[in-house]
Parts: structure tokens; C-alpha cells; sequence
């Protein structure tokens, strides 16, 4: 029984790396000798063999460094120049989510609270076996580096904030529980997505969502203008006491699933398929006519839908408030939506975490790159229509 379960995570590790690993650990690794030699002919200005007078330095051979991946160990050839002046990011960067996921695996054979598959595991994804020694030495620096990532000042307004949470198995004194990850991202003023905190609670509450925006608060954060969350009814009401300011927008995608509970099973798909179309209209005097006409459709065959609809759908119209092209992007969580999945294909790898430090150091350390990401993107909006929008509404409203 034992071997056919193995076998079987066997099956599921290939179907995450896609290919034959021999072959993807071979293809990784001459990418990344790419990225370092044109890493070094940027930092010295000038290509194997070039003449340049623009040229800053000159090559002196190589030095080798082995890189952990999931895929194995990876034999680099790192270029050198004379002054010793290059140094490469590829490191720090590629490896810190690796690093987490290692150290999060191994933490869970090295406390004993896993078994031998989850030490063949371990190696099947990284190619070697870790000490507890090592991962202590691995964790102490990821952790130094995710704690101030986690407790930057945040120095811009972030005129938009996202919110959500997810769930994951931690293992807390030898029970498993779910703990919530709560996470909040920002657009700032010019546009751009930034991750903003990453927090574990025991649940999602006023009080663990409160706490996650007064340390936004205390860090900084201002000039929010618009939130949007699901219909929570703690973050909810962290959100009234921590941002009264700012308007609130519940997900509409969150409503839509909410109004399944309203409708029999046998329902027409067009009901709620109509009601989807609400979302996208240009203004708000046109979703409010189309929404009385869809009211007088199926209020006489669901009743009960139609009463709800009626009594909560203007928390989802808020959006409307903004430039028609932000709508799309700020009247639902799929964002925060698409982060999670992120973090969800990662985490099934570790399935259950050995403890809250091990969970929160993987999911930071994928906040990180996500973060990294998006601020070397092109931007995410144009602000400028947020400020001519605003500047026309206080012109009319005059």
C-alpha cells in the first residue's frame, strides 16, 4: 500500500516538471550560463574578444558554484573580471522561493514528523539530502532578508488596495490546522502592483484583518481611495475602522458564486448569466436600468434571488466610481486571485507545512518575486485617467 501511494507522488512530481528532468536540468542550466556571460559583458562593456574603447574592464576566467533547484543541482561556470568588481544577482533572486520550498520540505523530515517518502521527495526535487544544520544556516538568512521585505516603509500613496486570504495546513503541536494567509496589494500612483504584506492567522477576523491594516498603517501606508475584497464580514469592518476614507467594492466575481445559494438547482444558466452582464457596463445609470429590467424578468420565477440581488448588489457597483479602463482590474479580487494560484502550486509540493515559520517563509519569499516582477513590468494602469476622472467629478458635483 505504501509503495503504490509513492509511486503515485512519483507520477505527480513529473507532471510538475513537465519534461524529462535530465533534459530540463540541462536546458536550465545552459539558460542561466547564458544570463551570467551577458551579465558580464554588460558589466564590462564589451563581448568576448571585442575591441571597445567604451570597454570598463577585462575577463579573468571562471569559478565554479553549484545552484539548488527542484529540478537538481546545477554546475555553473561563474565569470570573473580582472578588478573583481562583477557580481551576479542570479543567485539571490532565483533561489529565494527555492530556498523557502527546500527548507520547508526538509524542515519536515528533520523534525520527524514526516515519513521516508517525505525524504525521498526532498531529494527527488532538489537533488541532494540537507542537514538540519544546513537549513538552519538557509533560513536564518532568507528570514533576516523576508523580515525587512515584510517591514519596508511603504513611502508612496496607494490610491488602490486589494485584499484576500487563502488557506494552508500547518502542523502546531502535532495537530494540523488551516491558518489563514492574509494579503494585501497596493497600486501606487504611478500604476504599478506591489505586494504589501503577507501575514498567517489562526482565521480570518475584525481582529487579524485590523491588525494587518494598522501595520500597513504604522509603515506608512496613505492615500487610499478604494478597496477591494470579498464580502467578509470581519474585513469588513477592520476595513470601516482602519480606512473609513475609503470606498469599498465587494468582488463581484465572490457575489456571483453567493448568488448560487439563492437559486434552485435546476435553475436557467441565463438568470444568473444576465446578471453577469451588469458588470459590464460603462456607467453606473446603465447597469441600475439594466438591473431593474432583470428584476422584472425572473423576480416572478426566483424570488428569493431577486430579493437578495435587490438588497446587496450595490456594494458591487462601487467600482463604477472610477475611470471606465480601471473597471475591469478593481471590480473583483482576480488579481489577488492569480497570486494565490501562484502560491497554491507551489504549496501543494509541501501539502502540510511543519510549522507557521516554514509557511510564511515560502509564501513571502514567492510575494518577493511576485513584487520584483511587477515593478520591472510595464505599469499596471494609467493613474493620469484616476485624477482627470477625479478632477471631472468634483467639476459636476460643483
Amino acid at each position: 500500500m505504501t509503495e503504490t501511494k509513492f509511486r503515485g507522488r512519483r507520477l505527480n512530481l513529473q507532471e510538475i516538471f513537465g519534461v524529462n528532468k535530465d533534459s530540463f536540468r540541462e536546458l536550465l542550466r545552459e539558460v542561466l550560463q547564458e544570463v551570467l556571460e551577458q551579465e558580464m559583458t554588460e558589466a564590462i562593456g564589451a563581448e568576448k574578444g571585442e575591441r571597445s574603447p567604451g570597454r570598463l574592464g577585462y575577463r579573468s576566467g571562471y569559478y565554479g558554484r553549484a545552484l539548488v533547484t527542484r529540478v537538481g543541482k546545477l554546475e555553473l561556470r561563474i565569470p570573473q573580471d580582472r578588478q573583481g568588481h562583477f557580481s551576479t544577482q542570479i543567485f539571490e533572486r532565483y533561489q529565494r522561493s527555492e530556498k523557502a520550498l527546500v527548507s520547508a520540505l526538509a524542515e519536515m523530515y528533520i523534525q520527524g514528523v514526516s515519513t521516508r517518502k517525505v525524504k525521498a521527495i526532498t531529494e527527488e526535487l532538489c537533488g541532494h539530502a540537507f542537514s538540519a544544520s544546513a537549513i538552519s544556516a538557509v533560513n536564518k538568512t532568507l528570514d533576516e532578508s523576508l523580515e525587512r521585505f515584510a517591514k519596508r516603509p511603504l513611502e508612496e500613496n496607494y490610491p488602490y488596495l486589494v485584499l484576500d486570504a487563502r488557506y494552508e495546513k500547518v502542523r502546531e503541536d502535532g495537530v494540523i490546522r488551516s491558518q489563514a494567509v492574509q494579503i494585501a496589494i497596493g497600486i501606487n500612483d504611478e500604476g504599478r502592483r506591489q505586494v504589501l504584506a503577507v501575514e498567517l492567522a489562526n482565521r480570518e477576523s475584525q481582529t487579524s484583518w485590523r491588525d494587518v491594516l494598522l501595520g500597513l498603517k504604522s509603515r506608512g501606508l496613505k492615500g487610499v481611495e478604494f478597496v477591494v475584497s470579498d464580502d467578509h464580514a470581519g474585513l469588513k469592518r477592520a476595513i470601516a475602522e482602519v480606512i473609513p476614507e475609503a470606498v469599498w467594492q465587494r468582488c463581484y466575481v465572490h457575489f456571483l458564486r453567493n448568488a448560487l445559494d439563492h437559486l434552485p438547482r435546476k435553475a436557467v444558466d441565463d438568470c444568473r448569466q444576465e446578471l453577469r452582464w451588469l458588470y459590464d457596463r460603462r456607467d453606473l445609470s446603465e447597469a441600475q436600468k439594466d438591473l431593474t429590467q432583470w428584476l422584472e424578468r425572473w423576480g416572478t420565477r426566483y424570488p428569493k434571488l431577486c430579493e437578495w440581488v435587490e438588497e446587496n448588489i450595490g456594494e458591487t457597483f462601487s467600482f463604477y466610481r472610477l475611470p471606465l479602463q480601471h473597471h475591469k482590474h478593481l471590480k473583483s479580487t482576480n488579481m489577488l486571485e492569480r497570486f494565490n494560484e501562484e502560491i497554491k502550486r507551489r504549496t501543494r509540493v509541501a501539502r502540510i507545512f511543519p510549522n507557521e515559520a516554514a509557511c510564511l517563509r515560502l509564501i513571502r519569499a514567492l510575494a518577493v518575486e511576485t513584487h520584483e516582477g511587477w515593478l520591472e513590468a510595464s505599469r499596471y494602469l494609467n493613474m493620469d485617467l484616476l485624477k482627470e476622472h477625479k478632477k471631472l467629478r468634483i467639476s459636476l458635483a460643483a
